[in-house]
């Protein structure tokens, strides 16, 4: 990258020379002095220098104002430092007078350039394109790029997905096909928020628990061959109401398709939107998650500031694998403190792990199972990371998909670099059977690894960070 900057630098001061005894050398002198001290050291003394033939000069630049201007831009994109200088060769008696580079000192020609040659730098090599520099680590924050996806609203392109066979359920245990999506509202046809939803089978014994939103929806799941026989809602503001469900339709071998039913029920009662909000970070700090840790680690407190702590408190918990430094570890317990919450990011580091499986169902299970989990706020759930499950685990992990559902906690999956299919699919059916939507970083920014592109339709490419703070004040009830 150095040898590539410093002849498109050479180039670069090729093109300004054109123009030396341009008249507005010194007001591009002006410009730039905060820019690169040894590019203004070069067109200041070409300014001085054309000062004497400015007549002259000013006619002969009238024409070559593009040149000028795309000599100006190149200067900026390859700019060297003093030590890039000296990494190339050039020490500081190289050049001109007695000063540091920038004080108004060219470099010395590489050849004989003739009497009245106003120096012209021949390059040993022809001159070569210059290449975006890679970013640093706060560029590379802010231009982490990611797209959300949510099956629930594209419900007809995932159950084609399964019926074609492309994709298949259960993952991990986790089987979110046979869906009945429930709203609830009051006698007015206002959304009822917080209300608790079950599906019951012939027995009266509940199936699956959940939570409506602040659209008063909720979705509820027929798993392990039990299969619901009506739906049931009581609003915290007071009332309930149950209604009858069909069954779900079979292909032409007996089959069960993917469930698209759905229940509605209305409840005499008032509305209760609760103000506060808790958001948790579970964090796969395994040795492939460098990258994604050091964005938490400098993005959480945008993140907090752009959703505002006013009712909104956070918690983090780290995760890695059987024979790490921990399986399963607390950064912080739910606080509006943003400076706590950054101290147990900035405290770890990436490393272990070793094969791709990691340490999921523990971590889901040990995070939802929290009592710190409060029964009134709105909550959220970002599982951060890159691998999927252990196999064997598909008990812990079901039974812990079920309990964010119970409690109404949202789960959102960011699947980071180098993630497979596993992974994905996983984390799509945690989505849905929480009522969560599925995101996932993108190749569009450059930063990191390969990223495996979902089986999705047309989505948008966000930046990360937008995403997690559109979620989050989705997710707000006040």
């Amino acid at each position: 990258m150095k040898n590539r900057k410093y002849y498109a630098f050479l180039t670069a001061l090729m093109m300004m020379c054109a123009c030396t005894g341009c008249g507005s050398n010194k007001e591009m002198t002006e410009t730039k002095k905060t820019e690169s001290p040894v590019m203004n050291g070069i067109v200041a003394d070409g300014g001085a220098s054309a000062a004497a033939d400015a007549p002259a000069a000013e006619a002969e630049c009238a024409g070559e104002a593009v040149a000028d201007a795309a000599g100006k831009e190149a200067m900026r994109s390859a700019a060297l430092t003093a030590d890039e200088l000296a990494d190339e060769g050039f020490a500081p008696e190289m050049y001109a007078g007695d000063a540091a580079p920038g004080a108004g000192d060219v470099l010395p020609d590489e050849g004989d350039p003739g009497e009245g040659d106003p120096g012209e730098i021949v390059p040993e090599e022809p001159p070569v394109v210059v290449e975006p520099v890679d970013p640093s680590p706060r560029e590379m924050v802010s231009i982490l790029t990611a797209g959300e996806w949510k099956d629930h609203e594209n419900w007809g392109f995932f159950a084609n997905l399964v019926n074609n066979g492309t994709i298949s359920f259960p993952s991990f245990g986790v089987d979110p096909t046979q869906r009945i999506a429930v709203t609830v509202k009051d006698g007015s046809g206002n959304a009822l928020p917080n209300a608790s939803v079950q599906l019951l089978d012939a027995g009266h014994n509940a199936i699956w628990n959940a939570v409506t939103n602040k659209d008063g929806v909720a979705y509820l799941f027929e798993t392990n061959g039990r299969t619901g026989t009506a739906v049931s809602a009581t609003n915290p503001g007071g009332g309930s109401a149950e209604t009858a469900i069909e069954a779900a339709a079979s292909d032409s071998q007996g089959a069960r398709l993917v469930s698209d039913r759905s229940a509605s029920l209305t409840i005499e009662g008032s509305a209760v939107y609760y103000p506060d909000t808790q958001v948790m970070f579970i964090v796969d700090t395994t040795g492939s998650m460098g990258d994604e840790m050091f964005y938490l680690q400098s993005d959480f407190a945008a993140i907090a500031e752009d959703v505002g702590t006013d009712g909104t408190s956070y918690s983090v918990r780290f995760y890695k694998d059987e024979g790490d430094a921990y399986v399963t570890k607390t950064g912080s317990g739910f606080t509006t403190d943003v400076a706590q919450i950054r101290s147990a990011l900035n405290a770890e580091y990436a490393d272990g792990g070793g094969d791709e499986p990691e340490a999921v169902a523990e971590a889901l299970s040990e995070a939802f199972s929290s009592d710190e989990w409060s029964t009134e706020s709105a909550k959220v759930a970002f599982l951060i990371y890159d691998a999927p499950p252990h196999y064997g685990k598909e008990d812990m992990l079901s039974a812990a998909i079920e309990e964010a559902s119970r409690k109404g906690i949202r789960l959102i999956p960011v699947v980071s670099s180098n993630g497979s299919r596993e992974t994905e699919l996983f984390g799509r059916a945690a989505a849905i059977c929480t009522g969560g939507s599925y995101v996932f970083l993108t190749d569009d920014s450059g930063v990191g690894g390969s990223h495996l592109e979902p089986i999705i339709g047309d989505y948008e490419v966000e930046k990360l960070h937008d995403i997690i703070v559109r979620i989050i004040q989705q997710t707000q009830q006040k």
